[in-house]
């Protein structure tokens, strides 16, 4: 292999997988996004994925896999199993993709890209708008949700038909925020409990802050799982209340009086437990 293809493996592998998935014991959920289709065949669909991925990421509480550039990295993976390298010592190690839990995918309606034109007839500039639908579909059962539409507002005047499809997609960013909020709440676990008194849980600590996007002031529902007849079965204990954030990955929260002895019970039993973010 030559020094120069081994470089360009290299930055496809760190460009497209490690960028997206941050250290091993991160346990934010894992999810692909599939590269969106386009009834028009659209020059402007790959753009449209990126944007997703990149709001992915913002929210800072998935590992996101853009399989957008899977297949590119299971060609070169497949080419390296040849005899042709069967003797390179640089071979680039196999089966290190995240295995996403969850699959965006999406379809483009319409992109239209206008071309803004002076009075002698030369193009001043483009204004562009976006229309398409994701789902979310279940890796493990297959299952998909329902489709959703979005449709963004007409970009304002810009310089390339890229930046006006770049602006119609940032007109629907709160849009696609609270899209993910609601269809991947937050679920944690209590790690610790900060304060008792008689036998009550007063402050617990979750496993749960800002890289997950949680805020002060936020609500979980804190549930007891049981298994019965091989299915879990949830037990409410109570809500509980994020009172201060602690690094990226902590929060620590109140618990009322009237569920401070049912948290603090089944926590020292080592009951399992989840703590859901409530989404208003």
């Amino acid at each position: 292999m030559t020094v120069i293809r081994f470089i360009t493996i290299l930055i496809i592998l760190v460009g497209h997988i490690t960028s997206y998935a941050l250290p091993y014991n991160d346990d934010r959920q894992v999810i692909g996004v599939a590269e969106f289709s386009s009834t028009e065949n659209s020059p402007y669909t790959r753009l449209v994925t990126e944007k997703v991925v990149e709001m992915l990421i913002n929210c800072n509480r998935f590992r996101v896999v853009d399989r957008t550039s899977r297949d590119k990295i299971v060609q070169e993976l497949e080419l390296q199993k040849s005899e042709a390298f069967i003797d390179s010592k640089n071979l680039v190690e196999q089966d290190i993709a995240l295995a996403a839990e969850k699959l965006i995918t999406g379809e483009i309606i319409k992109i239209p890209v206008y071309r803004i034109k002076n009075r002698d007839g030369s193009v001043r500039g483009y204004k562009a708008g976006i229309a398409f639908q994701m789902k979310i579909v279940d890796v493990a059962t297959g299952l998909s949700s329902e489709a959703t539409s979005f449709n963004g507002k007409a970009s304002e005047e810009c310089l390339s038909p890229e930046s006006a499809v770049t602006m119609a997609m940032i007109s629907l960013q709160d849009k696609i925020n609270e899209y993910f909020r609601i269809n991947f709440p937050i679920s944690t676990k209590i790690v610790k409990i900060l304060h008792e008194k008689n036998g009550a849980a007063e402050l617990i600590l979750i496993k749960a802050g800002k890289k997950h996007g949680i805020k002060v002031g936020d609500k979980f529902i804190v549930e007891s799982i049981e298994t019965i007849d091989g299915e879990d079965f949830p037990i409410s204990l109570g809500a509980i209340t994020v009172i201060s954030l602690k690094g990226e990955t902590f929060a620590e929260c109140k618990v009322p009086k009237k569920d401070g002895d049912s948290i603090y019970e089944n926590f020292n039993a080592n009951k399992k437990i989840t703590c859901t973010l409530i989404i208003n």
